[in-house]
């Protein structure tokens, strides 16, 4: 079926491909080459369209009303459309200035909007529905019930992706896209609207790489968007390795990726939103860190470890992810823990166990020291920052932070030697009014074993998973690798009982 139709006061390109069913020429201006400016022209609504492509010369203007919307358009005789944007509380105007692209109507979600036509067209629609609007405000009554899908430069729904992935995705950029048929690119004008143009007020946070925002889209879903900083290390590349790999990944403790924008400099993944946000901001404060009992901190130790058990083994793709820590932990509306943040996620193919890079990224203090020292890393590395995060969830500590009177142990030097002294118990957060004492033994020997100086001797994550279930005997662990601080050195010193490496 063509489901194909020019906007009031547009015509088939070609009327021979348009009979034909072929609408991939598009349409044109009925008066093209011919000035309708301040000769009656005005704007005829047509309702619940999704915003039309922002990369030909679009304009946000920030609490512009409808009418001064309206009005700001005709003053300009370049403005082709505008459309007037209701976000919490305020109205903000999105005017076009070039060919309209990329239009489609939806039957129930959309917003309204103003197409110019010149006087003539302006009478003809007017006639022909009572459900336009003139440019001296006449109200509209609302189109028919059944929408009808417009493209304008595109034609017909089964063109709408192709076109859309060449004019928004650079395919020097991200030649993944097309792989990816089931990821949905945004328009920035999409996500400048979902953030109110990214409000400082809608801000979630800031990382080593960009900003995330919350945002709500036309349909009320609520996102969060991450904004890559143009300053920041992550390149393209980074980008694209993140958006490929989670596209790849479906699992109920990792993010779900929504899509990603890519316009110009502007690189954005959109994600869902977790209101709950990261699991530092409750393990780490005073106040909230009482809403996390022991049986939830259970829990959320568990996904962590089945999500990190998906990635290493269960997944089409063996992945490793390098960053991971509290931080990089995100809490859903019921508190189950989601992984985040794979820019510097690293894909082995067959029979790969380790690499190397002379790049050493993340965050110390989470590291493990064969990654941190020689930039060695395999899934034993995230095994390592696993029993950071699995320490730092049962005593509500940071590892970097001093636990000694000279300030020189960290956590994990701190949890080592009350285990050697049978006290392991008074590590435990002190915000917890009550615990499973074998729970909480077994997790801080997992969480020692996860820690081993040794590689070879950390365990596998699958093993890790069953040791938390309780079915199995745990080994005695070794002393841990783990970091002096110590201010004459970056990083700090690691500690092995071969002496110090700095």
């Amino acid at each position: 079926m063509f489901e194909c139709e020019c906007l009031p006061g547009y015509e088939p390109k070609s009327s021979n491909h348009w009979n034909r069913r072929d609408g991939s020429d598009g349409c044109v201006s009925k008066r093209i080459g011919v000035s309708n400016c301040g000769d009656g022209d005005g704007f005829v609504k047509v309702a619940r369209v999704k915003d039309p492509d922002t990369s030909k010369a679009a304009q946000l203007l920030p609490n512009t009303s409808a009418n001064e919307c309206e009005q700001v358009c005709l003053s300009n005789c370049s403005c082709t459309a505008y459309m007037s944007i209701e976000w919490e509380g305020r109205i903000d105007c999105l005017a076009w200035y070039d060919e309209l692209w990329d239009i489609l109507v939806h039957t129930e979600v959309g917003r309204d909007l103003y197409v110019r036509v010149d006087k003539m067209e302006l009478a003809e629609n007017t006639r022909k529905s009572k459900g336009f609007l003139k440019s001296r405000g006449l109200l509209a009554i609302p189109m028919a019930a059944v929408a009808l899908v417009l493209i304008i430069g595109f034609a017909c729904w089964w063109l709408k992706k192709k076109r859309k992935m060449k004019d928004f995705v650079e395919a020097d950029e991200l030649e993944d896209a097309r792989t990816h048929p089931e990821m949905q690119f945004f328009h920035l004008s999409a996500i400048i609207v979902a953030t109110g143009n990214f409000s400082p007020v809608n801000k979630l946070g800031q990382g080593g790489f960009g900003t995330v925002y919350k945002g709500q889209l036309a349909n009320d879903q609520k996102i969060a968007v991450k904004r890559l900083s143009k300053t920041s290390g992550q390149g393209i590349e980074e980008f694209k390795n993140e958006v490929a790999l989670i596209a790849r990944l479906q699992h109920r403790n990792l993010v779900k990726l929504l899509g990603c924008c890519i316009k110009g400099e502007e690189r954005m993944l959109v994600l869902e939103y977790l209101p709950n946000k990261s699991l530092d901001s409750f393990l780490f404060d005073h106040t909230r860190s009482s809403l996390l009992d022991w049986k939830k901190r259970f829990e959320i130790i568990n996904g962590v470890a089945r999500g990190i058990l998906y990635l290493h083994q269960d997944s089409r793709l063996r992945i490793i992810h390098r960053d991971l820590k509290t931080s990089n932990i995100l809490l859903d509306a019921e508190m189950n823990p989601k992984i985040s943040d794979f820019g510097m996620a690293r894909i082995f193919h067959g029979d790969q166990l380790q690499d190397k890079t002379n790049r050493v990224v993340g965050t110390y203090g989470y590291m493990s020291p064969e990654y941190a020292v020689f930039g060695r890393y395999s899934t034993k590395s995230d095994i390592f920052s696993f029993g950071i995060i699995l320490l730092e969830i049962v005593s509500g500590k940071r590892n970097n932070g001093s636990y000694q009177e000279d300030h020189s142990m960290n956590l994990i030097g701190h949890v080592w030697q009350l285990w050697r002294e049978d006290r392991a118990l008074e590590i435990v957060d002190s915000s917890l009014e009550s615990y499973h004492y074998d729970e909480v033994l077994r997790c801080i020997q997992v969480g020692l074993l996860c820690l081993q100086e040794d590689s070879e001797d950390r365990p596998t994550m699958s093993a890790v998973v069953f040791m938390l279930s309780g079915e199995a005997s745990l080994p005695s662990p070794q002393q841990p690798a783990f970091v002096f601080r110590k201010s004459s050195c970056v990083g700090g010193y690691l500690s092995s009982p071969q002496g110090f490496i700095c």
